[in-house]
């Protein structure tokens, strides 16, 4: 069931009553309900869904936990999920009453998870298209999803550099999951390259394996996809049904709406991050949405002064810096014990190129950091560095060869040759 479409924007009165209405078809007397939502990386106005969605469950479930879907995130605090979120900071009762919510908290292993069992390596080689051999999965997922009668996601679908297109299942894995799952999944999408996987519609290697992870949650699966408007608190569709339904129809409007195709590729690609990204780990999107459209040989700069850090939560990214994918796969033997969530990231904001003994490593394009890490830190990354003082986005967005992209990290670019 959806309302709206790629071209228009909905009035609150147009979302209020799709979700009363779409709700009141489901069956959530006396049942207790893990309402998932995003973190604050993502655009999104909670503020005017969450309403509804406490209004078509008051007096009918039995008690809802608010779980943030942090993936390997760092938690947000109690200031940044109330106003992400909609109520006053302390007091979610005024706004939501009965409701409590919760991060994610990946890291303690201990109390947050529960154990779903093994999916075989035999499995996992069909799933990812034979891209993974000899290699188990093991299904860990915050506990609370299984101990609840109902899981409701909520949360908006976007062009992914991992996974094809976000949400639906992904709010599961990663968003609530253990480090096998991230791990072995964002290693497929690496494999098949952020340049390749970005935007690409349907069930992918990457989403296959989050499905299949998925179908061990014992609770029943609901799912509110929303597409945003770009750069603004608005909506373009609410589509509500399983985390299956609603996300394909939710897809297909954002494939339309989230993808800006270009005649040409530019020399020079600005991306300005929004304040929303706090570090690089975050706010690489500026990279993966615009690589496609970047000439060979041309630059990327990610502008974002306000950034300080690559990722506090993800310290063995110094260990190997950035670099491209077949790097590491033609040195396997000397990186397969690293996380092989931050070896992804690491080829993702890295970009296409190659490896081999005698001209070591050739990237397609420069990859330039306008930030407030220092320049020795950006270098030992193996990134290049640039003074935010110095980039002056007026004369950038003058000179032809250069494309200015503001709040980047949203909107996929790619050539409209590839439409074929």
């Amino acid at each position: 069931m959806t309302v709206g479409g790629p071209d228009g924007i909905l009035t609150q009165q147009q979302i209020h009553d799709h979700i009363l209405e779409s709700l009141a078809n489901m069956d959530f007397d006396g049942k207790s309900v893990a309402l998932v939502v995003p973190d604050g990386t993502r655009s999104v106005p909670m503020h005017k869904i969450l309403p509804a969605v406490h209004e078509a469950l008051k007096d009918r479930a039995s008690k809802v936990t608010v779980l943030v879907a942090l993936g390997t995130h760092a938690a947000m605090s109690d200031e940044a999920i109330g106003a992400f979120l909609g109520f006053e900071p302390g007091n979610i009762q005024a706004t939501y009453p009965g409701w409590t919510v919760l991060n994610h908290e990946w890291w303690d292993e201990e109390h947050c998870f529960a154990d779903l069992g093994v999916i075989s390596a035999e499995e996992v080689t069909e799933y990812s298209g034979g891209r993974l051999h000899d290699v188990p999965m093991h299904v860990l997922v915050n506990r609370h999803v299984v101990e609840k009668d109902i899981a409701l996601v909520v949360g908006p679908v976007l062009p992914h550099e991992v996974v094809g297109m976000s949400g639906g299942n992904k709010y599961f894995f990663p968003g609530l999951s253990g480090h096998d799952v991230i791990d072995l999944s964002h290693w497929v999408g690496a494999l098949i390259s952020s340049f390749e996987m970005i935007g690409s519609m349907g069930v992918t290697p990457v989403r296959a394996l989050i499905n299949a992870a998925t179908e061990r949650i014992p609770s029943e699966k609901l799912c509110i996809s929303v597409v945003t408007e770009a750069g603004a608190p608005e909506l373009h569709s609410v589509s509500v049904g399983t985390t299956v339904s609603a996300w394909a129809a939710a897809s297909e409007i954002a494939a339309a709406s989230h993808i800006t195709y270009l005649d040409h590729p530019y020399k020079r690609v600005v991306s300005i991050l929004p304040t929303m990204y706090e570090d690089i780990w975050t706010g690489a999107k500026g990279f993966y949405k615009m690589e496609p459209v970047v000439a060979e040989g041309g630059e990327l700069i990610i502008y974002a002064p306000h950034i300080t850090e690559v990722s506090v939560m993800h310290p063995g990214l110094r260990t190997i810096g950035y670099h491209n994918r077949d790097y590491y796969v033609k040195q396997w033997d000397k990186f397969k014990d690293h996380p092989w969530g931050e070896l992804a990231h690491s080829t993702h904001l890295r970009g296409m190129g190659t490896f081999d003994d005698v001209n070591g490593e050739q990237n397609r394009v420069t990859v330039t950091l306008a930030t407030s890490i220092p320049r020795e830190e950006v270098e030992h990354f193996n990134l290049k560095w640039m003074d935010p003082a110095e980039v002056d986005i007026a004369a950038m967005e003058a000179d032809p060869d250069t494309l200015v992209v503001h709040n980047a990290g949203e909107v996929l670019h790619r050539l409209r040759s590839e439409l074929g």
